[in-house]
């Protein structure tokens, strides 16, 4: 049996293969990162590392020195005692990466987090057809977390931003600055309505265009001329003067957790639209009886046990590792 330990705040490593995946500290010579949202980059922004291309642009862009191995997806990389870990694109944000790890123990697939059916904004998902250990990402691991399809949620925020414009007020969409700011710039494109985003998304912005995403037209965040089309910005603004001194506006929270009714009343908005980049309850459930490993470790869940009872339920042997993560969802 494979030994997959949790390291430190939110990372996994793989001792015998000296495997470390998304981990914080350099205990290990091999570390993989999943994707480049803070919480599954290393805290130590010097070690050496290996990532998808776009991965390692978006990391640069938000700070990390570290020397970065560029690994496309499907590129095996052979690491000593027989090992090879190759990529899979995991439909999170552009870049994300599933880590296939093959060993003579057995396979791990390591999911960081993702999201299947994939974001339009991302290379898709895929990964291997069977697998023997797998570590998976749970945020909504509840029966209550159903994403409606791309195509439902793109048309209600389009609908959204048309319909502000024509009460002349200024749609504001209240989402993460790395991946689903992206996703409803994308959505947003076709209404030919101008986009401002916040000053600390533009840059990772242009790193989605250059690598083949269509996010329309947009501008970083002026305060002069915001009043004029649509505004992209994280819930840290919202009491702050970019949201507040436009006087007429449309506050719309774009998250997983726009699923819970009770976020319109805590936040103080106008609409709530369940855009998650992460996977939802069922579609969890239906990989893991798909894939049927060995063993199933459930990471980065608030609360672990009825997603436990399901696996269990369905003779698959899972366990929680009980690691956190912090981003929009």
């Amino acid at each position: 049996m494979i030994t997959i330990q949790k390291q430190g705040y939110g990372g996994i490593v793989l001792p015998a293969y000296g495997i470390g995946l998304d981990t914080d500290q350099a205990i290990v010579p091999h570390v993989f990162i999943s994707h480049a949202h803070a919480d599954h980059v290393p805290r130590n922004r010097h070690i050496p590392v290996y990532a998808t291309p776009a991965t390692a642009a978006l990391m640069k862009a938000r700070g990390f020195q570290g020397e970065v191995t560029e690994t496309p997806f499907y590129s095996p990389v052979s690491l000593p005692g027989d090992v090879t870990v190759t990529l899979y694109p995991a439909g999170h944000i552009l870049g994300s990466a599933m880590t296939y790890i093959q060993t003579p123990e057995g396979s791990v697939l390591y999911t960081g987090d993702y999201r299947n059916p994939a974001s339009p904004c991302t290379e898709g998902f895929d990964c291997p057809a069977k697998v023997d250990y797998f570590i998976t990402e749970a945020t909504f691991s509840l029966p209550i977390y159903r994403w409606k399809s791309h195509e439902k949620l793109f048309d209600r925020l389009r609908t959204t931003a048309i319909q502000a414009r024509e009460r002349g007020e200024v749609p504001v969409f209240l989402t993460y600055n790395l991946g689903k700011a992206q996703e409803v710039m994308m959505a947003l494109a076709p209404t030919g309505i101008p986009v401002q985003i916040h000053g600390a998304g533009y840059p990772l912005c242009e790193i989605y265009t250059r690598f083949g995403m269509d996010l329309g037209a947009y501008t970083r965040y002026n305060r002069k001329s915001v009043t004029e089309g649509a505004l992209i910005t994280p819930m840290s603004t919202l009491d702050t003067s970019m949201v507040t001194s436009i006087r007429k506006k449309y506050l719309t929270y774009c998250s997983g957790w726009a699923a819970l009714e009770s976020r319109r009343a805590q936040l103080n908005v106008d609409q709530l639209i369940p855009l998650s980049d992460h996977i939802d309850f069922f579609e969890l459930l239906a990989l893991c009886r798909r894939l049927a490993p060995r063993k199933i470790y459930l990471t980065h869940t608030p609360n672990p046990d009825v997603l436990l009872h399901y696996l269990r339920n369905d003779g698959l042997d899972a366990e929680s590792l009980d690691l956190q993560g912090n981003d929009d969802a």
